[in-house]
């Protein structure tokens, strides 16, 4: 497909602006005009030439499935009655795309070229230029992009390099990737406090226990973001960071008081705010401090307008989480979610089911008179004035050479390279570590995952005189498994183990403590690497040495077997306590704690 030319692009542009009620002009982007007076008047314009359907498309963020926007796929038939993401869009006219690759389904993230063609394209069948966003957190927890795309430290990971510069520059370089490809919205930072170590959806996604680094560390994020060219999002508001159910499915309950709400929950959102953030995304818990009525934050109205909107002043885009997850499905139907989210105050629906049902139920409700036409109007206003100052309206395109140069480049791999070594945390060493490579070994490589352990066998195995086997015993190792990985074990000279939310899960988390102390009553020396929850050594506390990087991409684990032979000397420092499993009230490793050599 032929990319389209600057000139032919303004001309679609200036029809695009006709066909709104307003002049050519009046479509510049935001440096087009004197400031935000302008913006303003420049949103007032396209609204007023909007009819009441195309304003309740700008309120929906939906999902595509396809790589191409021409493409037919079985599943926007399904979901949608038409073929392509293009009818997609003609049809419900959305202010929102989101993007997701193949592991969630829609498969629309392959490589740069693809990628920015596909934002090419749906901006070229959009009436009114897209927000098309993603989730690329960073580290392995939540990211669509892969290589060759730069993977950049989770939000844990950075903040065990105690550096805001390193969170303002990893967010900066994902943030220049993404506006690369099109994507012109990251729905990050995270700004949820972790303090629940059994967090099954958040965890290693914030930046840790302590209030005061998490708004710091959040601040840089947004800030980077910025610097990257992409509008930031943080959430989920009001604070999932203590909640030991996961949203996707279920209903959590925040029993914070109000005064520990202030004191936890809120800085990051309020630091954010400071900061410039664009967006807010509402989070599906329930926090009785704040609205007693047991609805979701993303259905409080005292939440969402009386909170975040009045109390806290922030003026920007408030979007929900995805409608779709059991948080908000399971306790509103498809008709009834988006009208109560926007009751609540919210100005877009992510991933409302049953899109014909959900689209009719929020025009139902405007026509009736329940949501007032002002009402729609002021979310509406919002959406566009965010693409007035993202910078969308003339030209939302991307040069797709110039995505392939920039996604992934050597100068972002470095830098993230450097960043991912600085928080690589020595969490035990009984004088186990740093190995010498002047020792022949013969390793044994087992744990969580096939990739992981193998990708870390073959980095031992990069090591002179050092020979490593690959046994993964997976995430909940069986008993058989736990057998031969023992029997192993006696043969070899050293037993590097890995776990992965081993103090989060139950069953699994049992299964992988029961995994590492049987190791270790074999004799041979054993190091546990802690791939991403550093909460795991609460399992085995008494293992010879213990590291973490709280991520399992492979620059990751390149980083934790260098310094488990001594090339890397750990720097990083815990951003959360680890309290006993036995006694949570006796503190086995404080936040701040890190070993050297």
């Amino acid at each position: 497909m032929q990319q389209p030319s600057r000139r032919q692009t303004l001309a679609g542009a200036a029809g695009v602006a006709a066909g709104l009620g307003i002049g050519a002009a009046g479509a510049a982007g935001a440096d087009g005009g004197t400031g935000e007076a302008a913006v303003r008047r420049k949103a007032a314009g396209l609204l007023g030439g909007m009819s009441l359907e195309e304003k309740v498309g700008q309120l929906f963020v939906v999902e595509v499935y396809g790589q191409a926007a021409d493409t037919s796929h079985a599943k926007n038939r399904e979901l949608y009655g038409v073929d392509t993401p293009a009818e997609v869009l003609a049809k419900y006219r959305p202010g929102g795309v989101i993007y997701f690759d193949a592991r969630r389904g829609p498969d629309n993230v392959r490589d740069p070229r693809q990628i920015a063609r596909l934002s090419n394209g749906l901006q070229r069948a959009s009436r009114v230029p897209l927000i098309i966003s993603t989730d690329q957190e960073g580290g392995s927890a939540v990211f669509r992009l892969a290589a060759p795309a730069t993977l950049l430290p989770g939000n844990m990971a950075l903040a065990a390099t105690r550096s805001a510069a390193d969170v303002q520059e990893a967010a900066r370089i994902i943030g220049t990737e993404l506006a690369a490809v099109g994507i012109n919205q990251n729905y990050a930072p995270v700004a949820d406090v972790n303090v629940n170590p059994a967090n099954p959806v958040i965890g290693v996604r914030s930046f840790g226990s302590d209030p005061a680094l998490c708004s710091e560390l959040v601040a840089a994020g947004v800030r980077g973001y910025h610097r990257g060219r992409v509008a930031s999002a943080a959430k989920h508001f009001p604070g999932h960071g203590d909640t030991d159910t996961d949203s996707h499915h279920g209903l959590p309950e925040i029993r914070h008081t109000r005064e520990e709400l202030e004191r936890i929950d809120l800085p990051p959102f309020r630091a954010a705010i400071r900061r410039g953030v664009d967006t807010i995304m509402s989070a599906h818990i329930v926090v009785p401090a704040l609205d007693p009525t047991g609805v979701p934050a993303t259905m409080s109205h005292p939440i969402i307008t009386g909170l975040l909107r009045e109390e806290l002043g922030f003026d920007g885009l408030i979007v929900t989480d995805a409608l779709d997850m059991q948080g908000a499905s399971g306790e509103f139907p498809p008709d009834v979610a988006p009208v109560r989210a926007l009751e609540a105050g919210c100005d877009q629906l992510v991933l409302a089911p049953e899109t014909d049902t959900a689209f009719q139920a929020v025009l139902d409700a405007v026509r009736s008179g329940r949501i007032s036409r002002e009402r729609i109007d002021a979310s509406v206003r919002r959406v566009l004035l965010h693409k007035l100052r993202r910078g969308l309206f003339p030209f939302p395109y991307v040069s797709e050479s110039h995505a392939v140069r920039t996604v992934g480049r050597r100068s972002h791999t470095a830098a993230a390279e450097r960043i991912t070594d600085r928080g690589v945390t020595l969490l035990r060493n009984d004088a186990l570590l740093p190995l010498s490579t002047a020792t022949a070994r013969a390793v044994l490589v087992t744990g969580w995952d096939t990739a992981t352990t193998e990708t870390l066998a073959a980095r031992v195995s990069a090591r002179r005189g050092q020979t490593a086997r690959a046994l993964p015993t997976g995430a909940v190792p069986t008993r058989a498994a736990i057998d031969e990985a023992v029997a192993a074990a006696g043969s070899a000279d050293l037993v590097v183990v890995s776990s992965n939310a081993a103090a989060a899960g139950k069953e699994d988390g049992a299964a992988q403590a029961a995994l590492v102390k049987e190791l270790m009553a074999t004799g041979t020396p054993v190091v546990a690497l802690a791939v991403r929850n550093p909460y795991d050594i609460r399992r085995f506390p008494e293992v010879p040495a213990c590291l973490t990087g709280y991520t399992y991409g492979a620059p990751t684990l390149e980083s934790l077997v260098r310094a488990v032979y001594g090339e890397l000397n750990p720097r990083g420092t815990l951003p959360v306590a680890v309290a006993s499993a036995e006694d949570p009230e006796r503190e086995l490793y404080a936040f701040g704690h890190g070993l050297r050599y």
